[in-house]
């Protein structure tokens, strides 16, 4: 696709009469600030226009407002704000003169407009969400402290059609319309975030405390001027501002939580100040601590069922975790304006995320497989995995912005990095043991029925012992600038936009591997070999009779006193080790033009991309090391076009056509690979030749804001997607015709996604005295997927799935009440099953899926004083398990428990 036929007709016209035709006389500037009359506390995303003109912006996050170069007369000044009354004036505009609209808004009713508690949180997020030119939904840090939410991961669940993936209970990654979360991209102030995981792109934003933000906003539909690296939708985290106060602000907050499943209890603490000096230098700092002890149950197959008649179970696992999370947050944010036409910016973050992990597994492997509610001779294994990981994120963003007489510039460079390090850890102690007579009941939550001996340390004896140590580093340096320009063209406004941006990115992963086996050789005495030595006390676990565990310090003594050199596995410690580097080159060039209520948004994205991989394969046959390294380099034209109608202040219909693009995870494109040759030829590799995902989106909503603060909406998507990626063996199809296993990455035929997202929103001031502090919040995503998978066997065969990790139904509800003296929310949020992996490509029995997850929680607060809150929070109040399974419901491939928590508060936020 060329530029020239990217762009749309009506935006080359409107391009050509920019540069052809003459505009009207400007002479001076209108600029100002938004704030509530009482609280003078900025209002962000307030709808400002000059009637006569119909031009029209919204208040920055500090309030603020610039209309430049504006022909000398006389105009009329309005500005709107959901939850307060329109503001209008009449401004005198001179010859080169700065008119300056100081605009205090108040309440529809009261004194002033609500901007803290439930009300204000509603009320920051329909007002920006209202005046973008794109499908956006925004989350406000005051917010925050109206759900349980410990980070900004469980934040955003709450957000309409999004949901969250969970590690050990606790959200952790985002999708967006039910998608999967690489399918997303995540910001922060304006700087691409990198993962810490080795293997992904999505950023696993428990990392960050929900104590560093300001706001959250999800973009839907992207605009030209965003990177186009999302499927599902954008997220971009705003931090702390000073300007986003009008004066000292401190808030320090501390709490004690109880885990139920471990009776364990935890501190937190937070805190945030900021101050303006001079009316020029503003500055901002949040710093969060979290200690958490706790843990989890889980007995679960993967999947490995036998589903000829009889269903048999082959294999099964017990397995019981002990966890230590420690989470470190610290952000300084600076703010400097010069003059009146000048701002920079400064923002840093630093989030530290230390986890110390004891897993005892019990895995039991029946030999030809047993019916439910038999017994049959097992081989059993006694297991212990014991690892503490360190995950930092740093970012450091510069940038500002320039007004000149007639130009915008926005300019910003940033430096970002993610690590994450395991040193030194128990990969796995095995102990291994033959039993008769062991029965596994249920086909749910498998339970196990054994005699006493396998329960009994000594009938163990010790197999091997994996000894690691890993680190990945995922570093992203960018540089951007965007130049903007407003104007008049036959009396109609128009703005034109277009700036380029340039990011290198260089994902690195190590992985050393030790396996420590045959001790008896290597004079390790016979009581040492057996469980006993090394056994403690009987996990607390809740799935049935579990045994002995085993502890990590004798396990320790021993591997220490061996040869590690004799150990080393040099395979496992090369082939998993790569460096995979990737510049990504892009320019755009966008315009709007605004024809009375129509703002019509059109623009094309380039993006150029450079990928080079390095790695190593070992191939067994051969046993030799081979280098395998690959360089590409793709590009894409991505055009766009957004129509914004305006019917009236209070409704809103947006239509667009977006094109976007995912690139494969680092796991995906990994370059190293493992060819074995025992009784059959395996391989398992990654693949550096996948395309990247490519999109083109649809979208039409429509917004209602309702009186006071309310919203009713619906949106319709629809997205056609090639080159979607999944996991697959293709052992004994097309190139891997020879091999009995070839587990790799490949991309798929061709998919699509079509959905709805409705949403109602509203706060019942309008009742009488005592229901007015009711609010109620939901908002449904219905979506279906269809994807195809092919595969090459004696001629071209395929079946239809579901889109990988693609939830049909996503939804969330708030019940909530708030008044001078209390603040309750009950919340809910749920998503349905989505197929999480393919094992088989041509038996759907084996597909295994994540069954649908509802979560209650629930928040009081206590108004103390003006300044002192006091705060309970209970979470997962029903217990919620994870629960995936095979093929159907019935069959476990994973179920885990995790309990409830419960958090106890106070906080002081001085007003």
């Amino acid at each position: 696709m060329t530029l020239k036929s990217a762009l749309s007709p009506l935006y080359i016209g409107l391009l050509a009469s920019s540069l052809c035709m003459p505009s009207a006389a400007w002479a001076g500037r209108i600029e100002g600030a938004v704030r509530d009359s009482n609280t003078q506390l900025p209002l962000q995303g307030a709808i400002v226009r000059i009637e006569e003109l119909n031009l029209k912006l919204e208040s920055n996050r500090d309030g603020r407002f610039f209309f430049p170069k504006v022909a000398a007369g006389e105009y009329t000044l309005v500005a709107s704000y959901l939850g307060g009354q329109t503001y209008r004036q009449t401004i005198t505009v001179t010859q080169d003169g700065v008119t300056n609209s100081q605009i205090q808004l108040q309440g529809h009713g009261l004194e002033h407009i609500q901007v803290v508690g439930q009300r204000g949180a509603l009320s920051k997020s329909l007002n920006r969400q209202r005046a973008a030119d794109n499908l956006v939904s925004v989350l406000s840090a005051d917010a925050l402290g109206n759900f349980p939410d410990t980070n900004i991961s469980e934040a955003l669940q709450r957000v309409p059609g999004l949901s969250i993936e969970r590690d050990q209970g606790e959200g952790r990654f985002v999708r967006i319309r039910g998608m999967a979360p690489d399918y997303n991209a995540v910001s922060m102030n304006g700087s691409r975030l990198p993962s810490p995981e080795s293997d992904r792109r999505a950023v696993a934003l428990d990392v960050v405390p929900a104590d560093l933000l300001q706001s959250v906003e999800v973009s839907k539909t992207l605009t030209p001027d965003m990177d186009a690296d999302s499927l599902g939708g954008a997220i971009e985290v705003k931090s702390l501002s000073a300007f986003d106060r009008d004066d000292t602000y401190f808030n320090l907050s501390a709490e004690g939580s109880y885990d139920e499943l471990t009776d364990n209890t935890n501190p937190k603490l937070a805190a945030s100040y900021s101050d303006i000096f001079d009316d020029r230098l503003g500055v901002a700092v949040a710093a969060s601590w979290y200690n958490r002890d706790f843990g989890s149950d889980n007995v679960e197959t993967g999947g490995k069922w036998g589903f000829d008649e009889p269903v048999l179970l082959e294999e099964m696992e017990q397995r019981d975790y002990q966890i230590n999370r420690e989470r470190i947050g610290l952000g300084v944010n600076f703010d400097f304006r010069p003059n009146d036409n000048h701002d920079v910016y400064l923002r840093t973050l630093y989030s530290q995320f230390d986890d110390k992990e004891s897993r005892n597994g019990n895995e039991i492997a029946w030999e030809d497989g047993v019916e439910v509610g038999q017994r049959a001779d097992v081989e059993a294994t006694r297991s212990l995995k014991a690892r503490t990981e360190e995950q930092a994120i740093a970012s450091i963003v510069l940038g500002g912005q320039s007004r000149f007489d007639k130009w915008t510039f926005d300019y910003q460079t940033s430096w970002s990095r993610a690590t994450a390090d395991k040193p030194r850890y128990i990969g796995g102690a095995d102990f291994n043991g033959e039993f008769s007579n062991v029965a596994v009941n249920d086909t749910q939550v498998p339970k196990i029925s054994a005699d006493e001996p396998f329960y009994t340390a000594s009938e163990y004896e010790i197999d091997k012992v994996e000894v690691g140590d890993s680190s990945a580093v995922d570093t992203m340096t960018s540089v951007k600038f965007d130049l903007s320009k407003r104007w008049l063209i036959n009396e109609l406004p128009v703005e034109v936009k277009f700036g380029g941006k340039y990011t290198a990115r260089s994902k690195e992963n190590r992985e050393d591997i030790w396996i420590y086996e045959d001790f008896s050789e290597q004079g390790i005495s016979d009581d040492q070999l057996l469980l006993s030595a090394y056994a403690g006390a009987e996990p607390d676990y809740n799935l049935g009779r579990f045994g002995p565990s085993i502890n990590a310090a004798p396990i320790w003594a021993l591997v220490n006193g061996l040869d590690a050199d004799a150990a080393k596995d040099e395979i496992e410690s090369t082939i998993n080790d790569f460096d995979i580097d990737e510049d990504i080159s892009a320019a755009y060039l966008m315009g709007h033009v605004d024809i009375d209520k129509l703002r019509v948004l059109a623009g094309v994205r380039f993006e150029h991309t450079d990928m080079h991989t390095k790695g190593f394969g070992f191939d067994e046959s051969q046993d030799d090391f081979f280098a395998s390294e690959t360089d590409r380099d793709y590009q894409h034209w991505l055009p766009g076009l957004h129509l914004n109608y305006k019917y009236s202040d209070n409704t809103v219909l947006r239509a667009s056509w977006t094109n976007t693009i995912v690139r494969p995870t680092f796991g995906q494109l990994a370059p190293g690979y493992l060819i074995e040759v025992d009784d059959e030829l395996e391989a398992s590799f990654g693949n550096p030749d996948l395309d990247a995902l490519e999109s083109m989106n649809w979208d039409l909503s429509i917004e209602h804001y309702m009186g006071g603060l309310g919203v009713i909406s619906a949106s319709g998507f629809y997205k056609d997607i090639s080159n979607f990626i999944y996991e697959a063996d293709l052992g004994g199809y097309g190139q891997y015709q020879d091999f009995d296993k070839a587990n790799t990455f490949t991309n798929g035929d061709e998919a699509n996604i079509t959905g709805v997202e409705l949403t109602y929103v509203q706060e019942f001031g309008f009742m009488p005295e005592g229901w007015r502090g009711l609010i109620f919040t939901s908002n449904l995503t219905l979506s279906d997927s269809s994807a195809t998978i092919s595969w090459q066997d004696d001629g071209k065969q395929s079946r239809d799935i579901p889109l990988p990790s693609q939830s049909e139904v996503t939804a969330n509800a708030s019940f909530g009440y708030e008044n001078s003296y209390v603040s309750l929310r009950l919340s809910a949020a749920y998503k349905s099953e989505y197929l999480i992996e393919v094992t088989e490509l041509d038996d759907a029995n084996f597909d295994i899926y994540q069954d649908a997850h509802t979560q209650w929680d629930f928040v009081a607060k206590g108004y103390i004083t003006e300044n002192f809150t006091v705060y309970f929070k209970g979470i997962n109040l029903t217990d919620e398990p994870y629960y995936a399974y095979t093929g159907v419901s019935r069959y476990n491939a994973q179920y885990e428990e995790y309990g409830r928590t419960f958090q106890l508060g106070i906080q002081y936020i001085n007003m």
